[in-house]
């Protein structure tokens, strides 16, 4: 089984003493390959780098999460244009809207939303998107601009039936993490999984965060790695009725195919 996982914050300071370990165990666990997400002007730089420092196998996406849409500007904008003209920078992102917390304005959000659009829609690169309680102003963004865009998966998705609906029907991919895996928050979406196409769905661990909380036996520690991601799979093929060697196979073609990424030593 070959797996890649989408979504993995592998710049997060909880791997700075261990990530080669950490890097290790997924690959004893089956996972082939990394997008390693750019969230912050420090995280982008670091994404970029650990993928240089990996070929093949970690590539890097380059944007500002929307918790820090508070610090775009020119300079920010540059950089992420800068970023993206490397190889190894597969996607504009991560980005999105968070009324969650509201951690920067709303306004900023949008602002910062609408600036990474620009730089995919001039360099057809896929977008990274993040969606948290904000269906409604992250929708009509995104609808307005669909036409302009390559290929965009909504990461982490965590929504209503009624709001993956509302994105499969732009196009767009979706991303699963272990949020499926938590009984007091994702048992919604197992209602509505195998609404997904098959070539329009792919698996992520967003880790140190999220931790699949139905892991066994229990890890005592509270950090998410990669080397999870074949739990996640297992939970979702289980929730679809699918074959977990299928259904791996289908995610990993589609991550190829959605990052524009080759097979390790290709």
């Amino acid at each position: 089984m070959e797996l890649i996982d989408i979504g993995a914050n592998l710049t997060h300071d909880s791997f700075d003493k261990d990530l080669d370990q950490v890097v290790e165990d997924a690959h004893a666990a089956g996972v082939a390959q990394f997008i390693v997400t750019g969230a912050s002007v420090e995280g982008m730089r670091k994404a970029q780098q650990l993928a240089c420092a990996h070929p093949g196998v970690m590539y890097a996406t380059a944007g500002v999460h929307p918790h820090r849409a508070d610090t775009w500007d020119d300079r920010v904008d540059a950089l992420i244009r800068e970023l993206v003209a490397h190889d190894e920078v597969v996607a504009v992102g991560e980005t999105g809207l968070d009324y969650f917390r509201d951690f920067s304005p709303r306004d900023r959000q949008r602002e910062a939303f609408h600036a990474h659009i620009e730089i995919s829609a001039e360099t057809g690169l896929p977008m990274f998107l993040h969606l948290r309680d904000a269906h409604e102003d992250f929708h009509a963004i995104l609808k307005s601009e669909r036409d302009r865009l390559s290929d965009v998966v909504v990461h982490c998705f965590t929504g209503r039936r009624d709001e993956l609906k509302a994105y499969l029907d732009l196009d767009c991919h979706i991303g699963i993490t272990g949020w499926i895996c938590d009984e007091r928050r994702g048992t919604h979406m197992k209602e509505y999984l195998s609404d997904i196409p098959a070539d329009r769905l792919m698996i992520e661990t967003d880790a140190p965060y999220l931790k699949p909380r139905n892991l066994r036996p229990l890890v005592k520690s509270n950090r998410n790695e990669p080397r999870w991601l074949p739990w996640i799979l297992g939970t979702l093929a289980a929730a679809r009725g699918d074959h977990p060697e299928r259904l791996a196979e289908q995610t990993t073609a589609n991550a190829r195919r959605f990052f524009r990424i080759p097979e390790p030593g290709a």
